[in-house]
């Protein structure tokens, strides 16, 4: 069968110049996945010209090259303008870095923080101009957030409150769930869900006036079963879903809410060692005798040290989740979802398509790997023959040498 000729060099001409007009348009980042996607768009040329008729080509190309740019083009963002934005939890990490980038950016920024004499407020007040304001909050307080909302009332009376950053989270226990006193459950509950609810609900009436916009930094842990993680897990959980049931009741009020999951970046609270032993040896010191017994005072260890060892990988650059939250406020159209972080694309892949024990194995290698409690290693009293061969049968031995063999 004969071949369709190509496009001639004139036609060639002006395909070229309304691609480049497109790319002029397109507001690009100059980088890797740019120049990436340029290669492929080359190579897809290059196949379409020897396997496909002309207009059939031309389809393919313009499609793959929209596709590209719009995923690689910025969203179109609002004005800063005067917008204010209500920060929650930034006496360190990312609450403090996003309110430093708003404030430069030209934001009014309400930042709240545990101490207004700490660390993390002074240097706020140090580096960021005369329109951020702090003020002490503590989520489990109603009276903090009863100040906190008359506060941002009395500070956005002529400019409104465009945004909510929920952002103040709380973690105090690395355990397993039978080893984790249900106050833990209670203590992250109140601080990452109670707390935030009662903020948002009471913040409701400006967001709905402005048309603005909800911002919530959750946890991967939130939609995944990371080991020794459960009570903060679950409040992570449970504020995804009511934020999901925010986006679809505020939707005809033009409120738009997004989730930030970020992976694991080197926060301050991340980083404070001595604070993680200190909670290590309060949880010790709380466990009913029998559990310690059974578990064994060297397994907590064991999860103790995993844990710390995974936090090497933390990421050091917290801009990744700030870009995400900025965009959150300022996109035209923000997503429901951002990830920020290394690594979270493979594992939600893994978490959502691949079979139940390669997920459990991914987060044990990656995270937290148990040993075997005392309770059930081979010669101590109470294991049986029948609790042994119940064991996992393809453990990983390299990961501890109390691992089970």
């Amino acid at each position: 069968m004969e071949r369709w000729p190509w496009p001639s060099g004139g036609a060639w001409l002006l395909v070229a110049a309304r691609a480049l007009l497109q790319l002029l348009r397109a507001d690009l980042r100059l980088g890797r996945p740019l120049l990436a996607a340029l290669a492929l768009l080359a190579a897809l040329d290059w196949l379409c010209q020897r396997l496909l008729p002309p207009p059939a080509a031309l389809a393919v190309l313009a499609a793959a090259g929209w596709i590209a740019l719009s995923r690689l083009a910025r969203p179109p963002r609002l004005p800063v303008a005067t917008r204010a934005v209500l920060i929650t939890g930034c006496d360190s990490g990312f609450g403090k870095e996003t309110a430093k980038k708003l404030d430069a950016m030209g934001f009014t920024v309400l930042a709240t923080v545990l101490e207004l004499d700490g660390p993390g407020a002074l240097e706020l007040r140090a580096c960021c101009s005369p329109r951020l304001r702090l003020l002490q909050l503590d989520l489990t307080k109603p009276a903090d957030i009863s100040r906190a909302l008359e506060f941002t009332k009395a500070h956005t009376t002529s400019t409104g409150l465009w945004g909510l950053v929920n952002n103040a989270g709380h973690n105090n226990v690395v355990a397993d769930v039978e080893l984790s006193p249900v106050a833990t459950f209670r203590s992250c509950m109140e601080v990452n869900f109670f707390g935030a609810l009662e903020l948002t609900k009471g913040l409701l009436p400006l967001l709905r006036r402005s048309r603005g916009r909800i911002v919530t930094v959750g946890s991967p842990a939130g939609d995944m079963p990371y080991p020794c993680l459960a009570a903060y897990g679950t409040s992570k959980a449970a504020m995804a879903l009511l934020m999901d049931t925010f986006s679809c009741e505020l939707l005809p009020w033009g409120v738009k809410v997004s989730i930030i999951q970020p992976g694991c970046f080197k926060t301050e609270s991340v980083q404070n060692v001595g604070q993680w032993e200190q909670r290590k040896q309060l949880l010790l010191a709380s466990l009913p005798q029998e559990l310690l017994q059974a578990y064994g005072e060297d397994y907590i260890e064991h999860l103790h040290g995993q844990f710390l060892h995974s936090l090497r990988l933390a990421l050091p650059d917290l801009s990744p989740v700030v870009d995400a939250i900025t965009d959150a406020l300022l996109a035209a159209q923000p997503r429901r979802r951002y990830y920020p972080g290394r690594g979270l694309g493979l594992m939600y892949f893994i978490h959502y398509y691949l079979p139940e024990g390669l997920r459990r194995r991914f987060l044990q290698t990656f995270f937290i790997n148990h040993c075997l409690p005392r309770a059930l290693r081979p010669g101590q009293p109470g294991s049986t023959p029948a609790q042994d061969a119940a064991l996992d049968p393809d453990p990983n031995p390299g990961s501890s040498p109390m691992t089970a063999q």
